[in-house]
């Protein structure tokens, strides 16, 4: 049987102009003009890591069936649709309409303004309206709405000039948005343990998210990563122990022995993300006295830690909608912490956040610590733990979530993860302010009915993900 995998695939968008062929004979250069635009514009597109089929100037129906074509075969996951002047719907339409990816309207000018004064001067009016027609590309973009509308593709719109700094943003923030679908769309996740039982809004549809996110869940057994457990070597354990010490700042009362431990969970655990090809990975297990289980569940947070920071976000308690949103982070470039509301802080209105269990340390302030706890609340066993704040600074929560009519939505909010004291229990904890009064906040948030938990990343990120929820059909709900 062949292996499901998470590995990245090509990504790749689309682009073609418009225009109309019967301009080029009567006005010589305009056509070759506008493929410079149109180049011009290809390059732009292409310092966002995605590779860019464009297919030119597309002036007439015959040519738009093609493009048609071509898009499908390539497989591309977005259209920029660049209206260079005027041009025909029916030079948009074929080019779209089966390859079913979402259009980004480009009504971009070559600059800010016509030099009327110049244009003025110009020797005829030939030369007058063929400058005019390169400035023209405004004239067919209703066209075209209507069109796609009508067709009902997908479409957004960019307006401003080629050399605009804030057009190449929102560009960038669509394909950044594409990539992350294109990515979830192939994502494993695996499944490990099973609910923890009472916690009601935690249980996930996972056919629900199969069908938004697209990729495969993947159910595993506590048995099989025991299993594995069983077979690592000496060398795999001290190996894995030297890594260890250069993730993490290991604190002295954490013994030898569970230090061992948790290295052989953690190259388990390693061979177990191998096996499926797992991007990312919930788990709990309550547990019912069998040794081997135990051993391997008590010991598994510097494993899954460390698993987090390499692009493979792990969420305990088997939080399906959360590890979403954590990979969805992950893939931004953000990290994806896994978190929930600690406590208040009203002197200092910030909210109290974090979680036990795995963190990201890659968004750490400064390193991670390793404490040994004697007990895991709320849990079974003990072993060793992690301890960090998130990066001071600009961030991002995010949580998806499952609404009473069977849809999912995104809710999101920006904040800054600001210094203070924090509580030194062993788990990740971080102080949070938001651009809107705390209390007012965790209102507003609880609000729209999300689960407990979270994920946080760096950076303020909220216009990406809602142009991701525009892709995926889901609403998003920005709090601040």
């Amino acid at each position: 049987m062949e292996k499901y995998t998470s590995k990245k695939n090509t990504f790749k968008v689309g682009l073609f102009g418009i225009g109309l062929k019967t301009y080029w004979d009567q006005f010589p250069g305009l056509k070759d003009r506008l493929l410079g635009y149109i180049e011009a514009v290809s390059q732009r597109l292409g310092i966002f890591e995605a590779e860019v089929i464009n297919l030119g100037l597309i002036d007439d129906a015959q040519k738009a069936f093609q493009a048609g074509v071509d898009f499908r075969k390539a497989d591309v996951e977005l259209i920029f649709l660049y209206a260079t002047t005027y041009a025909l719907s029916s030079t948009v339409l074929p080019a779209v309409r089966k390859s079913k990816a979402p259009v980004i309207m480009l009504n971009l000018s070559p600059a800010a303004a016509i030099d009327y004064s110049a244009f003025n001067q110009l020797p005829d009016r030939s030369s007058m309206t063929a400058e005019w027609l390169a400035y023209c590309g405004s004239c067919p973009v209703p066209e075209a709405a209507n069109v796609l509308k009508s067709a009902g593709v997908p479409f957004y719109q960019i307006t401003g000039t080629l050399d605009d700094e804030h057009v190449w943003k929102k560009a960038g923030e669509w394909i950044e948005a594409a990539r992350v679908a294109h990515e979830m769309s192939r994502n494993v996740l695996g499944l490990m343990g099973n609910y923890y039982s009472g916690m009601l809004d935690i249980y996930s549809n996972l056919r629900l998210h199969c069908a938004i996110f697209g990729g495969h869940i993947e159910i595993i057994e506590v048995d099989e990563l025991s299993k594995l457990r069983e077979n690592v070597t000496a060398d795999e354990v001290k190996t894995k122990i030297t890594e260890f010490n250069e993730a993490f700042d290991i604190e002295p009362d954490c013994s030898a022995t569970e230090l061992t431990r948790a290295a052989n969970t953690a190259v388990a655990l390693d061979k177990l993300v191998e096996k499926y090809g797992l991007g990312s990975l919930a788990y709990y297990h309550k547990g019912v006295g069998i040794p081997a289980n135990e051993h391997s569940m008590s010991s598994i947070i510097l494993g899954t830690s460390m698993l987090t920071a390499n692009g493979v976000p792990v969420a305990g308690e088997y939080e399906v909608k959360n590890v979403q949103a954590m990979k969805i982070m992950d893939i931004f470039g953000a990290g994806g912490s896994f978190t929930e509301y600690y406590a208040m802080d009203f002197n200092d209105n910030v909210v109290l956040m974090g979680h036990d269990g795995p963190c990201h340390p890659k968004i750490a302030e400064g390193r991670v610590k390793v404490k040994p706890l004697k007990i895991y609340h709320g849990k079974v066993g003990n072993g060793l733990s992690v301890e960090m704040s998130v990066a001071h600074g600009k961030v991002t929560l995010l949580s998806v979530v499952e609404t009473p009519d069977g849809k999912l939505l995104f809710l999101v909010a920006e904040a800054e993860s600001v210094p203070g004291p924090v509580l030194e229990i062993g788990n990740t904890n971080s102080r949070y302010r938001f651009p809107i009064d705390a209390a007012v906040f965790v209102e507003k948030w609880n609000e729209q009915g999300p689960a407990h938990h979270c994920a946080i990343g760096r950076g303020h990120i909220a216009s990406k993900i809602e142009k991701l929820g525009e892709l995926l059909g889901l609403k998003t709900v920005v709090i601040c």
